[in-house]
């Protein structure tokens, strides 16, 4: 086996190497990603050729983008401090407030705020129809001041923003001259929270319930090999939830993460065949997916924080998240970095051999 100390790194300052970020949505729990651009955004031997976002990870994406128009990487940094400061601001006026206990526990939940408990449980006798017939959208404002959508097209980062068409139940790609500020509403339109976006005369839910993110535009349309997913709804939660909203909320996570694992599974499957079939690799989009290296970023941090805490914007929460999101992308980049450009270190064959062995 080649000694990894001995081998070079693959990019330099002068000629870096290119990577794809494949970014979940978690609602605040996107502050993580944040952090983990930071960090990869101060390795100048790495680019970024394509993103790939759903819900809060599209976000993150459009903004990571926008801001790269402005000023490459400090601009990029500076675009997501912003964008994340005014989601803050706009939460403290917000009835979603943590309870005096849990701040002075320093618990993050808002599973004992009275507004939260409230909007809890009218959420789930009314709709945002009949809660919110103007359709009201804080999140649009933001977008539309820290966003300049003609100049997000012109951006040298390829952007693939997920959405779910509620009719036919698929995944829309909005990417281009697609891109706009209701595009990136329909990738984050949580249906018992807000009503349907309407684009086109279709209608659109969270991306989350087809692709979280969708994987396939960027091994199909880049040009980079290594895929970094940054991956904040847990896989895996200790233990049998026993209560009406810890079922609900590990229900969601189930479901929200059923199509990124399935996707991943496909890619494993295709990417085996490929390699046993070497007859096929002359074929140029064949070698697009047997050419793939994927990576994962995580942190267990998000196995301990409960769903209700996707909805606390508090900017000390936010920062946290942020600096968790530093120190794992950190790590990451310390022990892996030789890895990038060379061989992949999320092992998609044991997705792929679970599968098997469990049919």
């Amino acid at each position: 086996m080649t000694d990894r100390v001995s081998e070079t790194v693959r990019g330099t300052e002068d000629d870096p190497l290119l990577i794809d970020l494949a970014f979940q949505g978690g609602g605040s729990h996107g502050a993580f990603t944040w952090g983990v651009v930071e960090s990869i955004l101060d390795d100048p031997t790495l680019k970024i050729e394509s993103i790939t976002g759903t819900s809060a990870g599209a976000m993150n994406a459009a903004v990571l983008a926008y801001g790269y128009t402005l000023n490459g990487r400090e601009g990029a940094k500076a675009a997501l401090e912003n964008f994340w400061r005014k989601v803050s601001d706009a939460a403290r006026f917000s009835p979603l407030q943590r309870a005096p206990l849990d701040v002075l526990l320093g618990n993050w939940t808002l599973d004992n705020s009275p507004g939260y408990v409230f909007y809890d449980l009218i959420s789930r006798l009314f709709s945002p129809y009949d809660l919110n017939p103007t359709n009201a959208n804080p999140l649009r404002d933001i977008l539309e001041e820290v966003i300049d959508f003609e100049r997000l097209r012109l951006s040298p980062i390829k952007l693939f923003i997920g959405a779910t068409n509620v009719r036919t139940g698929l995944p829309r790609v909005f990417r281009g001259h697609n891109l706009s500020v209701d595009a990136l509403l329909a990738s984050a339109c949580l249906p018992l929270v807000h009503q349907a976006v309407e684009i086109d005369g279709e209608a659109y839910w969270d991306g989350g319930f087809s692709g979280n993110p969708l994987l396939t535009p960027i091994i199909r349309e880049s040009d980079a090999r290594d895929t970094i997913l940054v991956q904040i709804n847990p896989i895996e939660r200790p233990g049998v939830p026993k209560t009406a909203r810890d079922i609900l909320n590990r229900l969601n996570e189930i479901a929200f993460n059923s199509s990124l694992k399935k996707e991943l599974r496909s890619i494993a499957m295709f990417t085996r065949l490929i390699r046993e079939e070497g007859e096929l690799d002359h074929v140029a989009w064949v070698e697009q997916w047997a050419d793939m290296r994927m990576h994962r970023i995580t942190t267990p941090l998000m196995t301990k924080l409960g769903a209700s805490s996707k909805m606390n914007a508090e900017w000390e929460f936010l920062n946290l998240l942020r600096d968790e999101g530093r120190v794992t992308a950190d790590a990451f980049l310390r022990d892996h970095r030789r890895d990038l450009g060379l061989r992949p270190t999320f092992d998609l064959d044991t997705l792929l051999d679970n599968l098997l062995e469990q049919a």
